[in-house]
């Protein structure tokens, strides 16, 4: 288990003691099997972002302070600078970067993304969460499927949707993908 996952996991632990639940109960809350809680809890599997969002936000705490440890502080504005935005990878592949990590109170989370190219084949891990998203590539060409429609996005196109909807991401070209997204909820 790698030192992010075992963190992330030991927080999602102590988030479950302070508030006196079980894992069942979490795992109901966060519309989550028990099975899939507790392995997130014992830091045995990737976990998505939107996942830790929705326990994050049904419990009242931040993204950041779940995945990071750490509490926002500013609450006018939140400079990040090009390459200095706290970085994580959650899904093997899928690196982000958080360039919001000290905006108290915000009501969307601004990441870059990397996507490593996958072999020919791979099938998509599709992704669904409560709010809307915003996705602008930067770099290489980004297929998208929302529900079983596939959009090609190259650098300068951006797209906007309902991100309940299941969507899988995939870099293009046999190249990695760079993007911006807001993910509000």
């Amino acid at each position: 288990m790698d030192d992010q996952n075992r963190q992330i996991a030991d927080r999602l632990k102590g988030l479950r003691d302070a508030l006196e639940l079980t894992a069942e109960e979490v795992a109901k809350d966060c519309d989550l099997s028990v099975e899939e809680y507790r392995t997130m809890e014992a830091g045995e599997c990737d976990m998505s972002i939107s996942v830790l969002q929705r326990i994050a936000h049904r419990y009242g705490i931040t993204t950041e302070e779940l995945m990071f440890g750490a509490e926002a502080k500013m609450n006018a504005y939140f400079l990040t600078r090009k390459g200095a935005g706290v970085s994580v990878e959650r899904i093997k592949a899928y690196k982000y970067e958080l360039l919001a990590s000290g905006f108290k109170g915000r009501i969307a989370d601004p990441f870059i993304v990397t996507i490593e190219p996958k072999p020919e084949g791979t099938p998509l891990y599709f992704n669904s969460h409560d709010g809307q998203e915003f996705q602008m590539v930067i770099e290489g060409r980004l297929l998208v499927n929302i529900d079983g429609k596939e959009l090609t996005l190259e650098p300068g196109d951006s797209l906007y949707f309902d991100s309940s909807i299941p969507h899988g991401l995939k870099a293009l070209d046999g190249k990695h993908v760079k993007f911006l997204t807001l993910v509000i909820q």
